[in-house]
């Protein structure tokens, strides 16, 4: 399946989150990843997110998409792929 995740994290927690998400996904913008996925490495990535998240103070938003030849993607402006920015 394709996925789109979004995170809203406390300052001492994103990195952690970004590096863990890394793994799994492609890292398009702050705080948004996207990729393809199996729904057994979603809820292995999900599994592990629960130890590094605080319930209390942060959100994660996970857009699940089961069949991607209905998704039109339209990049405005500048397309970033923030990984080619540091490598």
């Amino acid at each position: 399946m394709f996925v789109i995740l979004t995170y809203d994290v406390g300052e001492k927690r994103v990195n952690k989150v970004r590096k863990h998400l890394k793994k799994y996904l492609i890292w398009t913008q702050n705080s948004v990843f996207e990729g393809e996925i199996t729904d057994g490495k979603l809820k292995k990535c999900l599994s592990e997110l629960n130890h590094i998240l605080n319930r209390e103070e942060d959100s994660l938003y996970v857009y699940e998409v089961k069949s991607p030849k209905f998704i039109t993607k339209t990049i405005y402006g500048q397309e970033k792929n923030i990984d080619e920015l540091f490598l």
